[in-house]
């Protein structure tokens, strides 16, 4: 018994070193194998592999799109005001071998380099575009740093800022030139219908030049119009010319009985 011994440990020995040397990389997963310190030209996976322990190392890349939060940045837009923005990156890896080689952290650096690019473009900008063109900067933001990330074996899908952070001061003085400027709205709305209102008004009085009876006739639609609230007293002169009639008849009678 004791003269198998030996071979029975050989036989766990290699047991156990294949058991390190296979590998299992799932749908998402690719692997980059260093052998003696020199990449393999293509990445391995997904699947089942073999990693040729200590002469291999493998590292790990992940293909899906990974969501990054940048921080708030301080930033200060070409018209002197200060805000903080934030933003989100989603981003992915389409070269494993370029991630791993060309750069030390790939996450790390897309992280900063979203930071300072957030603050250069964003800076570039005056307050009411930062709030009013949200999609333009987007895209520029996208297009800078996919340009500057591609030599990394990174795709940069999208970016969108997210919240932009005012100072109160800043907040009340928008509010009053929101406030003044539904006020001119508004002026500019009457103005219009007070021209309107004059305009018809005038064409009115025209029709009405035109037959001095219309005049009368409207005078006594007003009257009815009025008289038709009864809790208060209206006084109003009566039109000269019915008077005219009346005094006419009153005058004939008067010589009559002379």
């Amino acid at each position: 018994m004791p003269i198998f011994t030996p071979w029975l440990m050989a036989f766990a020995l290699v047991i156990l070193y294949l058991a390190s040397v296979v590998k299992v990389l799932k749908e998402y997963e690719r692997g980059v194998i260093f052998r003696l310190g020199r990449l393999l030209p293509a990445p391995k996976g997904p699947g089942l592999i073999l990693v040729f322990w200590p002469i291999d190392k493998m590292v790990r890349v992940s293909l899906r799109t990974i969501v990054l939060d940048v921080p708030p940045q301080d930033i200060i837009t070409r018209d002197n005001v200060s805000v903080k923005v934030n933003a989100v990156i989603y981003f992915r890896v389409m070269d494993p071998n370029r991630a791993i080689v060309e750069v030390e952290d790939f996450m790390n650096a897309t992280s900063q380099l979203a930071q300072t690019t957030l603050r250069s473009v964003l800076g570039q900008v005056e307050l009411d575009s930062l709030l009013a063109e949200r999609d333009r900067l987007n895209t520029n933001l996208q297009g800078i740093l996919d340009s500057h990330t591609e030599p990394w074996g990174i795709k940069v899908s999208m970016v969108e800022v997210k919240h932009v952070d005012l100072p109160k001061e800043m907040i009340r003085a928008i509010a009053r030139q929101a406030e003044a400027e539904r006020e001119k709205r508004a002026k500019i709305i009457h103005a219009e219908g007070e021209y309107l209102a004059s305009t018809q008004l005038c064409e009115a009085a025209k029709v009405l030049a035109k037959e001095p009876v219309a005049v009368q006739l409207r005078y006594f639609q007003t009257l009815t119009e009025v008289a038709s609230d009864r809790s208060s007293t209206i006084v109003f002169p009566l039109p000269i010319d019915l008077l005219k009639l009346w005094m006419g008849d009153a005058g004939t009678e008067g010589d009559g009985g002379a």
